[in-house]
């Protein structure tokens, strides 16, 4: 095309006015031009370009009709400007549609998500030693891939996001998705879902990126950032009501001792309990904890670092406890090996009946299996709008305010620094008062006190 084509004076209406019926054009590249099909009844624009697959030599399509009056925008009329501009977009467009099939199946956010899928399935599996869809799988069909009627459940159609190529996708085809996000849904799960999705794009792109944009991770860092929040004040993460003094923790202790030998949990509850108040640490690493982790010549506990983050942590995070938490781990550690799970509870199964029977001990598997006996807990000990999490934030609160170094109170519960400052800056603000108002000194003179002004220099 960059040998044989003759360019014509098409780029104004009144050059247009004076051509012939016929077809001309004006380069947009080496392969590639912007033409003008000149009829009885008015012009109109197409783009035509090399085809270097296979097929035709070359391949076009529609842009839109002339505006054969003047040089001004006008409805349902383009310019020579407005159609150039459209036929760049259709030839790249079409260019990045046939680099991609020429390497392969298109590459759509559908498949990404459900490579993604398939990988968090998998570790999740492997982890609980069992087949399991993990939470990412449930988030990601529900408001991505769509799902079929599932019991009480109805189906629900996949998202137009789902379709679109990885080559073609924009910044404002996320925005959309985000957008169309039900108003109901959770700040929280809102952003696991938008992390989840980030993750499943950014993985395609670092496996596929020889057959992709490479401004693709900006339009995804983009289009999924998070929001900044519609208010000047910092929201905490941890309420008030949320915040447990020592005579409630102690409260929180005696209630699962009672609820635990109210269900013939032969303890198990109870130390669970005990443990997510000594160490604040999460559910999760608790259920991880083998009974070599639990080192009483040193009076502490060895917690599992959580699998948060990217990796590149230490195995686990020394934490001090007291004797009184070393006796009520006694029965768990008496007799077994260092490599055993140190926490673990009954089993039961349904018997012909519908009865039920202790079908042997396992470990913690799931927060949700702390749900029910929770709610008995807690209103027990009078704290009815309690959660579990509570005792995570009032350990992080009782390390401020002894004023323990803030990196010191991260590194004990598995977090940043900034997590903590971010989240709990009120509380490291009242635990450093004291400390800032000893620094406090005199600084207005009394009135007719003999006080002399020092010279400057």
């Amino acid at each position: 095309m960059a040998k044989t084509l003759k360019e014509a004076a098409i780029t104004t209406a009144s050059a247009r006015s004076k051509l012939a019926a016929g077809e001309y054009a004006r380069r947009l590249d080496a392969d590639a031009a912007i033409w003008y099909r000149k009829g009885k009844r008015g012009g109109v624009w197409f783009a035509r370009w090399r085809n270097h697959g296979e097929g035709a030599n070359y391949l076009q399509a529609p842009v839109g009709s002339a505006n054969d009056v003047n040089d001004k925008p006008a409805d349902g009329l383009l310019t020579f400007a407005q159609a150039e501009a459209q036929g760049r977009q259709i030839v790249a467009r079409a260019r990045q549609e046939a680099k991609a099939a020429a390497a392969g199946p298109v590459l759509t956010v559908r498949l990404a998500v459900e490579t993604y899928i398939a990988d968090r399935d998998a570790r999740d599996s492997r982890r609980k030693g069992r087949a399991v869809h993990s939470d990412a799988s449930q988030r990601l069909r529900r408001y991505v891939l769509g799902q079929d009627k599932r019991g009480k459940q109805e189906a629900v159609p996949a998202s137009a996001l789902a379709s679109i190529g990885l080559y073609a996708l924009k910044e404002s085809d996320l925005l959309e998705w985000r957008k169309g996000l039900p108003a109901e849904l959770k700040s929280t799960t809102e952003q696991r879902l938008i992390n989840d999705l980030k993750a499943a794009l950014n993985g395609a792109y670092a496996v596929h990126r020889e057959r992709l944009e490479p401004t693709l991770p900006a339009i995804i860092k983009h289009g999924l950032k998070a929001e900044k929040m519609d208010t000047d004040e910092a929201a905490p993460l941890a309420r008030d009501n949320q915040i447990l003094s020592a005579p409630q923790v102690g409260a929180i202790l005696a209630a699962a001792r009672v609820v635990d030998a109210d269900l013939n949990w032969d303890g198990d509850l109870f130390r669970f309990v005990v443990l997510l108040a000594a160490t604040g640490a999460r559910f999760s690493q608790i259920a991880r904890m083998k009974v070599g982790d639990v080192q009483r010549a040193q009076s502490r506990l060895m917690v599992p670092s959580s699998r948060k983050g990217r990796g590149g942590k230490i195995a686990s995070v020394p934490v001090p406890v007291g004797k009184d938490v070393m006796d009520a781990l006694l029965p768990a550690t008496t007799g077994r090996g260092n490599e055993e799970t140190l926490l673990e509870r009954w089993r039961s199964k349904q018997i012909p009946g519908g009865g039920w029977e202790r079908a042997g001990r396992g470990p913690w598997q799931v927060a949700a299996e702390l749900q029910r006996p929770w709610h008995d807990i807690r209103a027990r000990a009078k704290l009815p709008s309690l959660i579990p999490y509570a005792l995570r934030h009032s350990s992080i609160i009782r390390g401020i305010r002894a004023n323990l170094p803030i990196r010191l109170v991260a590194a004990l519960h598995d977090t940043s620094v900034p997590m903590i400052e971010r989240h709990y800056g009120r509380w490291i603000a009242d635990g450093l008062e004291d400390l800032a108002a000893a620094a406090v000194v005199p600084l207005v003179p009394q009135e007719g006190s003999n006080v002399t002004v020092l010279k400057t220099a």
